[in-house]
């Protein structure tokens, strides 16, 4: 069996691809059909030994669809490229057709309703079209006005009435036979004018003149355009995430050729070459290390925000970022076969595979489409066989017509996803698509990742054990030989430092040993406790109290003097405040909850517990990341995938629903159908009750239509002329339509009344707990007076000394007024101010 993919053209519902995928079924060989209507894209397998892509192509164009097979030796982003431009033509195009039709709708509405409104003309519009001399002016100005949209909407007629020839009318088809039959009676009426006013017959003028439906002609399509439009902004998405994920990987590599570096394109590296990578330069494919030593920022792959140690001997893999090392490598793994070629592969794969959303719409058109124009033949046919002239007759077909066009029906879906995904959009809570609000409702999992999406993703010391010194006395120390470090770690030690106005020892000679720790004027050592027992210092009297760190998800940092132990840091990447409150409010919605990490075991039991995770998978890959979620919708699971790094980017793809943390990387939250701009869990909550509540607003948008189609259509046909003499005219049925569009847009505005989880929460909390929540979140402004500053580099050095401080948010420095203008969230002592300045090179005075 071979998989193959395939671009598809013409669809424009859910009714369109369930047609594409049933002709392509129908061909000998093929199985695993999928046809995805946001990307415009069908994969299948097929056998080869009895059927072509030729044939699947045929079958599409048969359909009345076009295919074509996508471009095998295309590079993925020239793909990704090409379908972002094609998504973005099609939006933007889609947008011109709208702004012109209302253009011209809103002078026709103006001419057919002013007097039925009683709104106030200028005389010269009362002398050119009110009053029965001027009826054929009256008319003729509508027709011109609304031919231009129908000509803008054309695509309504081709293919509504196409669909019907083939013997499967969808919802263009309606929107067109109800539109085109609008024009068309309004175009019969002029020809009724003209001869009543060459006969004298001004009644009937009269009675043409008020039964014109120009406007509903073009009303209806340009109302449909709109939620045409709306549903094209989510196109592309996918296209965008794989054109990032390819910029992750360098485009030229430097390679050892006769003894001397020689740049050349990624493409031609082959199996066996010696690549050279120097600090800061992203790892250009997989390999093995030959030459040198480095930390290597494997967050990209791995999720892990610890830099790794690496060696002779151990592997590197394409798009890492070499951090202070200068290596040469054995590339291993090249082209197509790289680790960030294959996350593309996937992300490229799951996004093609996934089933589109059927809307209840475009479902129910299936049926009721077909069932409309049958009745309005039938009833028309039974006029006719009782005697009624054809004009009568006429105006009964008409009126069904356009009575039941599915205005209401088909804005009952997407303005609900409008009202939605705005709401979500004002807390912070970005829906990419309708699709993903229909998804959410029904999500029975929700697999989170660990680092940056349960946690903050930056290592905080959490734990202080001194060993025969004061505490401050050891941080000093910790602080005097992680100054000048950019681990991670070494970082948080500085931070713990700084906010607790503690100075750092002055040292020198501070020697780093690689992968292990450091070592400081003959006379102190830190690192890990592997590196105490390569040097003798016996840990074991503190074995409990570093087990007991272990077990609670904390990296245990030790530090000795003159071989002698005096002191324990714990750090921890802690779990962001409102992870437990999430996670709780999934299990109560009766969604089973899953953690999945590329952490160790013990860290991720620890977390586990803490927030009383049913389930927790440690150590896992990319490429597995995304095999667990399919394993889970293979065993019937609605998923929801939440991540924020880029080896989360392939299992946000495959996911039903994928969400991705605002503060990730850019390729996960391209990847995801839902961003959460607060990096907030509580909000991954608020999601999904925000898509029940959409989708109960759909439901009830649907059913007031439908309940408005059955009361109507009966009575539009004249079920009740021959016994009341009631008949509903044309006009009342357009303005019936209308009423119901009216009414599911404001039953659809009740939506802006939801209140997201996070205020749901505060707004149970005492007052006085309240302002304790916000007390953070106060800004704090200081004018600090520096002296030492002489030209434009220190004024950029303290800049950047102040920036990275815990809490600052924004930072002003005024060269020739020595002063620097700070704002945080926080409020910081003036001591932690000194000692960052002064660390900087500089004095702090006032």
């Amino acid at each position: 069996m071979k998989k193959e993919k395939f671009n598809v053209t013409g669809m424009t519902c859910s009714a369109c691809s369930a047609r594409v995928q049933r002709a392509v079924e129908k061909v000998a060989g093929t199985q695993e059909v999928a046809v995805n209507l946001l990307t415009n894209s069908m994969q299948l397998e097929y056998d080869e030994t009895v059927t072509n892509p030729e044939a699947i192509i045929a079958a599409v164009e048969k359909a009345g669809y076009g295919a074509n097979v996508k471009g095998q030796h295309k590079k993925a982003s020239e793909r990704a490229d090409t379908s972002e431009k094609v998504a973005d033509k099609q939006a933007r195009e889609i947008l011109r057709r709208l702004i012109l039709s209302f253009a011209f709708l809103i002078p026709v509405m103006y001419i057919a309703m002013h007097g039925l409104l009683g709104i106030p003309v200028p005389m010269v519009v009362k002398e050119l079209f009110d009053g029965p001399e001027n009826a054929i002016t009256f008319a003729f100005a509508q027709l011109l006005l609304v031919l231009p949209i129908m000509y803008l909407n054309r695509h309504f007629y081709i293919v509504g009435f196409r669909t019907m020839v083939q013997g499967a009318p969808n919802m263009d088809t309606l929107v067109g036979m109800g539109s085109m039959a609008s024009a068309l009676f309004g175009a019969f009426a002029i020809f009724r004018m003209g001869y009543g006013l060459g006969h004298g017959d001004l009644a009937l003028v009269n009675e043409y003149s008020t039964n014109l439906y120009f406007e509903s002609a073009g009303m209806i399509v340009t109302l449909i355009t709109m939620g045409k439009y709306l549903e094209a902004r989510a196109k592309g998405q996918t296209s965008r995430a794989l054109e990032k994920l390819m910029d992750l990987a360098p485009k030229q590599a430097t390679v050892i050729k006769d003894g001397a570096e020689e740049l050349v394109a990624v493409e031609s590296l082959a199996i066996g070459d010696i690549v050279v990578v120097r600090p800061g330069e992203r790892i250009p494919v997989d390999g093995v290390i030959t030459d040198g030593s480095t930390s290597i920022d494997e967050s990209a792959i791995s999720g892990e925000s610890i830099p790794v140690a690496k060696t002779v001997g151990d592997k590197v893999i394409s798009a890492t970022i070499n951090k202070n090392g200068f290596i040469k490598f054995k590339a291993l793994r090249v082209g197509e076969d790289t680790t960030i070629s294959q996350i593309i592969r996937l992300v490229d794969e799951a996004s093609a595979s996934k089933a589109p959303i059927a809307r209840m719409a475009d479902k129910i058109a299936g049926i009721f489409v077909p069932v409309v124009i049958m009745i309005a033949c039938t009833a028309g046919l039974i006029w006719l066989l009782m005697g009624a002239s054809v004009e009568f007759v006429f105006s009964i077909v008409i009126s069904i017509l356009v009575i039941s066009c599915p205005c209401a029906l088909g804005l009952a879906t997407p303005v609900a996803i409008m009202v939605g995904t705005g709401k979500g959009a004002e807390n912070g809570i970005l829906i990419k698509s309708g699709e993903a609000l229909e998804i959410a409702h029904n999500i029975d999992t929700v697999v989170m990742d660990k680092t940056g999406t349960i946690t903050d993703g930056k290592p905080v010391i959490t734990d202080v054990k001194a060993l025969g010194i004061t505490e401050r006395e050891l941080i000093s120390i910790a602080a005097g030989m992680e100054k000048g470090s950019e681990h991670p770690l070494a970082e948080a030690v500085l931070n713990y430092a700084n906010a607790n106005g503690i100075e750092g020892k002055s040292m020198t000679n501070i020697r780093a040993v690689f992968g292990r720790g450091l070592e400081a004027d003959g006379q102190f050592l830190a690192g890990s406790q592997s590196f105490m027992g390569e040097r003798g210092i016996d840990t074991a009297p503190y074995q409990e109290y570093l087990d007991e760190l272990a077990d609670q998800g904390r990296t245990p940092l030790l530090f000795a003097q003159n071989n002698v132990l005096i002191g324990i840091l714990g750090a921890a990447d802690r779990e962001k405040s409102t992870s437990a409150e999430a996670i709780r409010l999934f299990r109560e919605m009766g969604i089973e909850v899953v953690m999945l990490t590329g952490d160790n075991q013990r860290t991720a039991e620890a977390i586990r517990r803490r927030l009383d995770i049913p389930r927790a998978i440690a150590g896992v890959l990319p490429e597995h990341k995304e095999a667990h979620i399919a394993e889970l919708q293979g065993n019937g699971h609605r998923v929801a995938m939440i991540g924020d790094g880029i080896n989360d980017a392939p299992a946000l793809a495959r996911a039903d629903l994928g969400i991705a943390i605002g503060a990730g990387t850019d390729i996960a939250i391209e990847s995801a159908d839902a961003v959460l701009i607060r990096n907030d869990l509580l909000d991954a909550v608020s999601a999904v009750k925000l898509s029940k509540a959409v989708m109960r607003n759909i439901k009830e948008n649907l059913f007031w239509a439908f309940f408005y189609n059955i009361i109507c259509i009966p009575v539009a046909a004249g079920a009740l002329y021959s016994t009341f003499g009631i008949k509903l005219s044309p006009v009342m049925g357009a303005a019936a339509m209308s009423m119901s569009s009216v009414c599911v847009c404001l039953n659809a505005l009740r939506l802006r009344f939801f209140k997201p989880e996070a205020l749901l929460k505060i707004s149970e909390k005492p007052a006085e707990t309240i302002s304790e929540d916000f007390k953070e979140e106060k800004t704090m402004e200081k004018t600090l007076k520096i002296e030492g500053m002489m030209c434009m580099h220190c004024q950029k050095h303290v800049t950047e000394a102040l920036s990275k401080m815990d809490g600052v948010t924004e930072v002003n420095v005024d060269l020739e007024a020595k002063a620097a203008v700070v704002k945080a969230d926080r409020d910081i002592p003036q001591a932690e101010f000194k000692a960052v300045i002064e660390e900087a090179g500089y004095e702090l005075v006032g």
